[in-house]
């Protein structure tokens, strides 16, 4: 695997991965299926995105003054001196993680959007996923679902209360995954739980967003909850 480099200063995490990757994500600034090496955190409070503030042009302003406007950018409220790094491999292959925790805005998959038209908590659970073996476009979608899954996990089991509607939340109304993978000519087809980089990926994501759940807790004491508690 091509080495990471991971700065932390100021509001801003980067990593530069080393060589040029493949990521799909559903990022702020270049989400969708893409290349490059860098993907950048930066933190905002809450009032910095308040209407009429548009997310994508704030962020592609504060990382071209960073000197990284080509990055997956990525926001969050969640402190970034507190973000996990971990790696898992097996059989050759290599799953690294980098993650940042923060449950102000924990919410369960099917709650009813907020009426009260005020904007969310910045805070948020972003992950990046690298793997170190290439994946087909198809094996891609598949790590980035099962980092989902694997993120919920890690919620679910912490006993991490919705917001909103005060049921066991899934994560947060505004969390965001990466996935990374080298490019290369051999991909791997599949990247599903029978397979060792679905595995890695599964094993990775969870431990590193669970680690970043137990820090959340320890810093601010209890588990976020709703106002009112939704049967």
């Amino acid at each position: 695997m091509q080495p990471t480099r991971l700065m932390h200063g100021g509001r801003f995490l980067l990593i530069d991965l080393g060589a040029p990757h493949r990521m799909l994500s559903w990022a702020v600034l270049r989400g969708g299926l893409v290349e490059g090496r860098t993907v950048a955190w930066c933190h905002v409070a809450d009032d910095e995105l308040a209407p009429p503030v548009d997310p994508q042009s704030f962020l592609e302003a504060r990382l071209r003054e960073a000197g990284c406007a080509d990055a997956v950018g990525l926001m969050t409220g969640a402190a970034l001196d507190a973000y996990v790094e971990l790696e898992r491999a097996a059989a050759g292959v290599e799953v690294r993680c980098v993650a940042t925790v923060g449950l102000e805005n924990a919410l369960r998959a099917g709650d009813p959007v907020g009426v009260d038209g005020a904007a969310p908590h910045a805070g948020t659970i972003n992950v990046l996923c690298r793997a170190s073996v290439p994946l087909r476009d198809e094996a891609l979608l598949e790590a980035l679902a099962l980092a989902a899954e694997a993120r919920t996990l890690a919620v679910l089991e912490a006993g991490i209360r919705s917001r909103q509607s005060g049921r066991p939340a899934s994560g947060t109304g505004t969390d965001c995954l990466v996935v990374a993978a080298p490019c290369g000519a051999a991909k791997v087809e599949y990247a599903g739980k029978h397979t060792v980089v679905g595995h890695l990926i599964g094993a990775a994501v969870g431990d590193a967003v669970a680690e970043g759940v137990r820090a959340w807790l320890a810093r601010n004491g209890a588990h976020p909850r709703a106002a009112a508690v939704v049967p």
